[in-house]
């Protein structure tokens, strides 16, 4: 699809890193941003900084505060044309020593909170004619590295219910399409669950991409419908 100064385009986790990135990169295109995010102080002065922007405090964890946040997009705009999920959270530790309730913490987060979200934006897509989901999910999906095995799976989960869903909406033109980033220059260290292996530490960390790096593929995704892109 294109990005015009018409479209509505609803990105979650906007309050800092690729979601941020993301929401100033689309924002420059003329499309009508809707933020949504817990921190709604940083929201808020990025509504100020965007214009036809929306900020919207939501937490993706809890059912009402993703039904609210469709419903005030559709008070403002009428309408949703792409739903970005990126609002995601980390979580470190080795394979055996997994804290199932951090885990089920994770899972909410990163898998039922994108489910749901798509839920509520379906049926709008399927009345305007068609829409566009992008689901961040991970390169981790194409390796397996120590430590990360909660985390990796999370994005495992949203590969298979993004693929199906592609599949499943494909006659009401709502193209659903996944991002798998590199390790990214966030807070994703900072705001994990668990102590970061030593590879992300100090010597011998991977190479990280800039969020705006990803943004950018976002805005290609979007404009191609392909299934899924890599930073690669």
């Amino acid at each position: 699809m294109e990005i015009s100064n018409f479209s509505v385009i609803i990105v979650t986790g906007a309050s800092e890193g690729i979601g941020l990135a993301t929401a100033r990169h689309l924002a420059q295109l003329g499309a009508h941003i809707v933020l949504a995010a817990r921190n709604i102080e940083t929201l808020k002065s990025l509504e100020q900084e965007l214009p036809n922007s929306l900020a919207v405090s939501t937490d993706m964890r809890k059912p009402e505060d993703i039904k609210n946040l469709i419903q005030k997009t559709l008070e403002k705009y009428g309408r949703v044309d792409v739903l970005i999920n990126n609002a995601g959270q980390g979580m470190y530790g080795l394979f055996e020593q997994i804290d199932i309730d951090e885990y089920k913490q994770i899972m909410e987060l990163n898998v039922f909170g994108v489910l749901r979200a798509m839920q509520e934006v379906i049926p709008i897509m399927r009345k305007q004619g068609g829409g566009t989901i992008v689901n961040v999910s991970s390169g981790l999906t194409k390796m397996y590295i120590p430590s990360l095995s909660a985390y990796a799976s999370t994005k495992y989960a949203l590969n298979a219910l993004s693929f199906t869903a592609r599949k499943e909406l494909e006659p009401d033109h709502i193209i659903v399409s996944s991002v798998l980033p590199n390790m990214t220059a966030t807070n994703f260290n900072k705001n994990a669950i668990g102590t970061r292996p030593k590879w992300s530490a100090g010597q011998g960390a991977p190479q990280m991409d800039a969020p705006e790096k990803v943004a950018e593929k976002i805005e290609e995704i979007i404009r191609s419908g392909a299934a899924e892109i890599s930073l690669n």
